[in-house]
């Protein structure tokens, strides 16, 4: 990992690490209401903040979203850890931005270790 990701956040997604490039249009709070969220289905981006470790809501959000026809991009943003990714791609993120703190703690190949989401997606098994 370069010099650069380790000042920056980056993007974690199934295929390792990734500088942020691009900002969302929007970031949603995790305490969005869900009536509002087809407000946003025509943006490209959207971000969906985790303020704690413990806060789910933004998984819940998310999968709303992917219900609700949204075919952009999510990005998962704040205090995830990388046990965190595969629920986050389940439920429709397409990544996660890691804060450097994080990174630092828990480089890429932490991350990487998860990309393997689809093969423990147990709803998938259970419908065959």
């Amino acid at each position: 990992m370069n010099e650069q990701l380790n000042s920056d956040p980056v993007l974690a997604r199934d295929d390792g690490f990734h500088p942020v490039t691009e900002v969302a249009q929007i970031t949603l709070a995790p305490d969005t209401a869900p009536t509002s969220l087809s407000d946003h289905l025509d943006l490209p981006l959207i971000a969906i903040d985790f303020p704690s470790f413990s806060d789910g809501r933004g998984f819940t959000l998310a999968r709303l979203l992917r219900e609700a026809g949204y075919t952009g991009r999510l990005r998962a943003t704040g205090r995830l850890i990388a046990d965190q990714y595969a629920m986050a791609r389940r439920v429709g993120f397409d990544e996660v931005q890691v804060a450097p703190d994080i990174a630092a703690r828990q480089p890429e190949d932490q991350w990487r270790a998860r990309a393997d989401w689809k093969a423990w997606d147990h709803r998938a098994h259970l419908a065959g």
